[in-house]
């Protein structure tokens, strides 16, 4: 017999009930999921493409299947808003003839069908011709033949959908006894991906991906006004053990305190302030302002949809020249760092995962790379490999650039954020991402925040509200003159970042440490006229 709402409101609520009054255990790490290996139907109806590709003489050839899990739920208050819960499963395929890229997907699983999508992807490749300015030249890559899992204990897919809601309505429940606080918001986004990437150079690898993205957030109404904050919950490449480590249950009230405090916060005035960014604000002016403008495609002007192109251009011109902070500034890219949502094993053409600086004592180094970007700048570089940053969000989509995890460096100082107030006579403190806005070159920009504090005279003053920073890419990073140490660093990041027409979704991590930056232009967002 099929459960009725009632029974489902009932059951979750006892669980819920349940679940605040546990003790949070540590689970064993040694305990992680085994990678599984790869499905021999998978590997049988890859080759039947990839043979069908050569066939009609496609130079190279790549074919990706894939089994993509998502599911989401959502709550407010004290209720259930949304729950989602979606399976896809296909492949692509996608060939290389006379330099000219094609590509074709299906979602029918048998060799025949195998066969024609390879036969479409030829025939797109054929017709590229027309429009083709350059032919193709791939890096080499070394073939490999492999399996790999993010490294989890729990599979939160696997987690019964009565202990997710209990986590969310037991937070909720909490942050409602805060005065004031009359909204609240708590959701799960959760990704599990089994990829199968075969090429006609002979890679064979199977990947499985695991990514969890919580989200808290509380509004509070008194007289008229009403404030809300946001926590930052960062996603990761984890396992359900992650949303456990999060104890969202007792910290919510903390949390939606917060959004009580900021009722009575007084009003910024505008003007030059220095600017303390705590890591749950600055990686998101990291994102926009150093993870775009730093793809390949868009200095090269071959990419321009959805977020623009880049100031960081021509590479000729910018690689070893361009001043874009001061010498404390290290900027990595990495697909390699333990819990970070770009994390893998092999991106989708078979690179194995990379790290490398973008920024190496305040001087602009390189860019991200797929195999075909390399003979753009190699003698520029001197790198003659690709930096692996092929990805694609799903079977029935092309693989092209997307970013790799990228993070401010600690400094040799081992200093944290109390340090940095301390260090400052005028300030202002900001916390966890707000909105954002930045021009179609990643040059131009404006940010704002969750949390707002005065710094005067090396203490927190008290509570600011209506703050949005302004600047521009290399004048607000060349002010960059105190950084972090290793013990203040932090990994945030965004589970859903858009790219391309069609666009595509992918997950990326940036880490950094909290940082000054001196005479930043503050707006006041509050004001009317």
């Amino acid at each position: 017999m099929c459960p009725t709402r009632r029974d489902f409101i009932t059951t979750t609520a006892a669980t819920a009930a349940a679940f605040a009054a546990s003790r949070h255990l540590t689970l064993d790490p040694s305990a992680q999921t085994a990678a599984p290996g790869a499905d021999p139907v998978v590997i049988e109806i890859g080759n039947e493409a990839l043979n069908a590709a050569r066939g009609v003489g496609a130079s190279y050839a790549d074919v990706r299947v894939g089994r993509y899990r998502r599911q989401a739920v959502n709550t407010r208050e004290r209720q259930v808003s949304g729950v989602s819960d979606s399976e896809s499963y296909g492949l692509g395929v996608r060939t290389l003839i006379n330099g000219c890229w094609g590509f074709a997907a299906t979602s029918v699983m048998t060799r025949e069908s195998a066969q024609r999508a390879a036969l479409e992807a030829a025939f797109m490749s054929l017709a590229a011709r027309a429009m083709h300015r350059r032919p193709v030249e791939l890096a080499p890559v070394a073939p490999v033949r492999d399996t790999w899992m993010t490294p989890i204990t729990r599979d939160p897919l696997d987690v019964p959908l009565e202990d997710k809601v209990a986590v969310l309505l037991a937070a909720n429940e909490a942050a409602l006894r805060v005065k004031n606080v009359r909204f609240v918001n708590s959701s799960l986004a959760l990704l599990r991906e089994v990829k199968t990437l075969l090429t006609s150079e002979g890679t064979n690898v199977t990947q499985t991906l695991i990514r969890v993205g919580p989200s808290f957030s509380a509004t509070a109404i008194a007289t008229g006004d009403f404030q809300s904050y946001e926590e930052e919950l960062a996603p990761r490449g984890l396992g359900w053990e992650y949303v456990e480590s999060l104890n969202m249950p007792g910290n919510a009230e903390r949390w939606a305190s917060i959004a009580a405090e900021k009722l009575s916060a007084k009003s910024v005035e505008a003007g030059q302030y220095d600017l303390i960014l705590e890591p749950t604000n600055l990686w998101l002016t990291i994102h926009e302002s150093i993870g775009h403008p730093t793809e390949l495609d868009r200095a090269i002007g071959e990419e321009a949809n959805y977020a623009g192109t880049s100031f960081v251009a021509p590479p000729e011109k910018m690689i070893g020249r361009l001043r874009y902070g001061p010498a404390i500034m290290n900027v990595q890219a990495d697909r390699t760092q333990e819990g970070s949502l770009s994390r893998v094993a092999w991106d989708d053409e078979g690179v194995p995962a990379d790290r490398w600086l973008i920024v190496e004592k305040g001087l602009f180094k390189d860019y991200q790379t797929t195999r075909e970007q390399v003979s753009r700048i190699q003698k520029l570089t001197g790198v003659a490999r690709s930096h692996g940053c092929s990805f694609a969000e799903s079977w029935n989509a092309v693989q092209f650039q997307r970013m790799p995890n990228i993070s401010l460096l600690p400094g040799d100082r081992d200093i944290g954020v109390d340090e940095i107030i301390a260090a400052t006579d005028r300030g202002i403190l900001i916390r966890n991402r707000g909105s954002w806005s930045i021009d179609h070159q990643r040059y131009n920009f404006q940010f704002s925040g969750q949390a707002f504090y005065e710094v005067r005279n090396g203490k927190i003053a008290g509570m600011l509200r209506d703050v949005a920073y302004q600047s521009n890419t290399p004048v607000f990073w060349n002010s960059m003159d105190l950084v972090g140490g290793a013990s203040s660093y932090w990994l945030g990041g965004s589970f859903s970042d858009g790219k391309g027409e069609p666009a595509q979704a992918s997950s990326v991590s940036h880490g950094c440490v909290p940082a000054r930056f001196r005479n930043v232009t503050i707006l006041n967002t509050g004001r009317t006229s």
